[in-house]
């Protein structure tokens, strides 16, 4: 037995990459594999007993466990030793897991017609679409507390889409979170969801992808401030937070749930938005659902809590609104492209499996705390209200039916977040179906009435939310 230190080791598999000199694409992936492997364990190292072990919890309660766990019981140990037949078998097996990929073969046009299904289901328009741009040409920005990003093109572009690419290429990005180059991705993509989805509705995604209209978009996407700019960063981050591992459907329950868990938790990647996430930009534990800050806006409680949740709503009510946006509160900013760009295109047997899932969704108590104490701004609250509200949603904050959106029991402002009612009054909102167009009143009503009249609507008609409502809030949102 011969002991082999790292530096030996590498040397010997970069004999093995240099080897396929005729595809400088495939011998990057290879070294790439081997150093992050290496990264890795260091980093394990160096968080073992700081940082808290990977969450758990509703998200990921249906997914495989991940493939790593026999590669975290190897790096535990500093010191082991191999033989060189074993090096050399060991060289061979990494050589067929990152064997030349094929390139794409034909593809029917139901495989395309239900990739293009599934990509709605993703909403990957919404992402890869800058505004006023072409679709999926990317170039759309993404702000993060680190910085921000621009979204990439995949269009069927050969040189700044994804035409060069294989639907392994696309499969281990989605699946794996690692980009043609062999790079880790950021999570703005949301590969740790996407990783629960199938094999083959992933090649359907790829299939339709590569019918859409090429566009030749270059586009740099990281914008990121030093040091999360550098792509190793994120070695931590998996080590941490990144589970992988297609869905498996849970046998005690029903096949709509299974099909709406599917759908909420993979290629829906609902608990993205509305999730409250830590500093390092992990989800924080026991609080999937809960409601969670996107763009200014806040993404409303998806669990049954009965005040902040879906806890009143029934499924045929959440199939309705995933639907057409009509029920007992309003889509408004991102959700209201969620609903424009995806929802409304799937299935109402989708759309009713998605709804049994999130019914089953439990409240989180804390949620449920710090209810609304006395509020001393109420009276002036009122008044501004019926002066620039109650027109149309009327006195005693019903609106009317199908044309002005009721404020009583409104999940938007039973919000544990005002943000959304800032928002709203700030910049308006267009018009919905039969909803009518509400105008902003940024020019007619300074900070602290806004804040006012936030309170008044969230302490009124039985709504119980707090009248935590600021003028600074309001400030922090205005348009300069």
């Amino acid at each position: 037995m011969h002991r082999v230190n790292r530096k030996g080791l590498l040397a010997m598999v970069a004999v093995s990459c240099e080897a396929r000199g005729s595809d400088a694409a495939q011998s990057n992936v290879c070294q790439s594999a081997v150093n992050r492997s290496w990264i890795a364990k260091t980093f394990h190292w160096i968080v073992a007993g700081v940082f808290a072990p990977p969450q758990t919890g509703a998200r990921d309660a249906h997914s495989v466990p991940p493939d790593r766990k026999r590669v975290r019981e190897l790096t535990r140990s500093p010191k082991r030793t191999a033989s060189p037949v074993g090096l050399v078998v060991a060289i061979g097996v990494l050589d067929a897991a990152i064997a030349q990929t094929k390139p794409a073969g034909p593809v029917s046009s139901d495989q395309v017609r239900r990739g293009e299904y599934l990509a709605r289901a993703a909403d990957c328009i919404s992402c890869h679409t800058a505004n006023g741009g072409a679709p999926y040409a990317g170039g759309l920005r993404l702000d993060t507390p680190f910085g921000y990003m621009l979204t990439p093109n995949i269009t069927p572009d050969p040189d700044t889409g994804i035409g060069g690419w294989s639907a392994d290429d696309f499969y281990r990005a989605l699946h794996d979170g690692v980009n043609k180059r062999g790079a880790d991705m950021y999570p703005a993509m949301p590969y740790d969801f996407y990783t629960r989805v199938t094999r083959g509705d992933i090649d359907a995604i790829f299939a339709y992808l590569r019918t859409v209209k090429s566009v030749r978009n270059a586009v740099d996407v990281n914008h990121l401030d030093f040091p999360f700019d550098m792509r190793m960063s994120m070695i931590g981050w998996r080590e941490l937070y990144f589970m992988k591992g297609t869905y498996t459907p849970d046998p005690a329950k029903t096949a709509s749930w299974n099909r709406g868990a599917y759908l909420v938790e993979g290629l829906g990647h609902c608990s993205a938005c509305h999730s409250p996430r830590n500093l390092l930009g992990g989800f924080e534990k026991d609080k999937d659902f809960t409601g969670a800050g996107v763009d200014g806006w806040f993404a409303l409680n998806l669990t049954s809590d009965l005040t902040t949740g879906l806890g009143a709503w029934t499924v045929n009510d959440i199939a309705t609104y995933l639907k057409t946006g009509a029920g007992k509160t309003t889509p408004l900013g991102p959700m209201a492209e969620v609903v424009r760009n995806s929802l409304r295109y799937l299935t109402d047997t989708d759309l009713k499996a998605m709804a049994e899932y999130l019914k089953s969704i439990p409240a989180d108590s804390s949620v449920l705390t710090d209810r609304n104490g006395p509020d001393p701004t109420r009276a002036q609250g009122a008044a501004l209200y019926f002066d620039h509200c109650s027109g149309c949603h009327q006195a005693n904050g019903r609106g009317i039916s199908g044309v002005f959106p009721q404020l009583a029991g409104n999940g938007v402002v039973l919000a544990s977040d005002p943000a959304n009612i800032f928002k709203v009054v700030l910049g308006g909102i267009p018009a919905l179906g039969k909803y009518t167009a509400m105008p902003s009143f940024a020019s007619q009503l300074d900070d602290q009435q806004i804040a006012d009249i936030a309170n008044y609507i969230r302490t009124s008609w039985g709504n119980t939310a707090a009248p935590d409502a600021t003028a600074s809030m309001a400030a922090k949102l205005r348009k300069p």
